[in-house]
């Protein structure tokens, strides 16, 4: 995020601790985040994935303890009913699959896996790049050959508390994620944000965005939205505590978050 450097994120003091340190270093994290309904478990992108020959040192072969922690959290693979991917990119699609016998299996055998049809055709093309082809082969198209995966539009309703609305840019597919129930809303932003520092400069944009203009557009109108009106903000990339309630500030935003 080249508008990010410390002394422009030492400008937003509401970032520190939990999202920068005093120093002006911004911090992130990736996350597969846990959604249960009264019907459906569903896990909200993958994260990296173990022993994936990855170009980025930070995402090559690791070894993770993923799937113990989330046994720990007492979803097995078996319980789980459905993987939704807000994109196809390595570090949320990972881990879709994992390594057994050689082979790369669906790691939740029972589940539908949803990707946006958008997302899922851009990808297809893309995947003739030797550095896409690797996480789409090993990560998508087993999904594919498992019979998992259902192609979905960007503003489909997967289950009766769970729907998508598309939010471009990042990437042409990319959708985010509208949790609603009890009168009470979430959103799961996928990467349309990647560090809070964009709730107060939406104009900034990351590198990895395919298409920086329209990624600003998504991201103000996104902020506009969902401002002042309650609604839970779950940041994919954002450090913990990784969720709270944009709220306007000025003639931009903050997020007010609880520790």
């Amino acid at each position: 995020m080249p508008e990010g450097t410390p002394d422009a994120i030492k400008q937003i003091p509401w970032l520190i601790p939990h999202f920068a340190t005093e120093d002006g270093f911004i911090r992130m994290s990736v996350h597969a985040l846990l959604v249960e309904t009264p019907t459906m478990r569903i896990v909200v992108d993958t994260c990296i994935g173990n022993d994936k020959v990855r170009t980025s040192p930070l995402f090559n072969m690791i070894k993770t303890n993923f799937l113990a922690d989330l046994a720990a959290a007492g979803w097995s693979r078996d319980s789980v009913d459905g993987v939704l991917c807000t994109h196809l990119h390595v570090d949320h699609v990972g881990w879709n699959t994992m390594l057994e016998d050689g082979a790369w299996q669906p790691t939740f055998p029972k589940a539908r896996y949803y990707f946006a049809k958008r997302e899922f055709d851009h990808w297809s093309t893309e995947a003739t790049r030797p550095e896409t082809k690797v996480i789409f082969d090993d990560s998508v198209q087993p999904i594919m050959d498992a019979g998992l995966a259902t192609l979905v539009e960007m503003d489909a309703v997967i289950a009766p508390e769970i729907r998508l609305i598309p939010t471009p840019g990042h990437t042409p597919g990319h959708v985010s994620v509208v949790i609603e129930s009890r009168g009470e809303r979430a959103v799961i932003t996928g990467d349309i944000m990647h560090h809070p520092c964009q709730v107060a400069h939406p104009h900034w944009s990351s590198d990895f965005d395919s298409d920086k203009d329209t990624s600003r557009i998504t991201r103000k109108a996104f902020l506009c939205d969902y401002a002042d009106n309650g609604t839970l903000v779950i940041g994919t990339h954002f450090a913990g505590p990784t969720a709270g309630r944009v709220v306007r500030d000025g003639d931009a935003y903050r997020l007010e978050v609880q520790a």
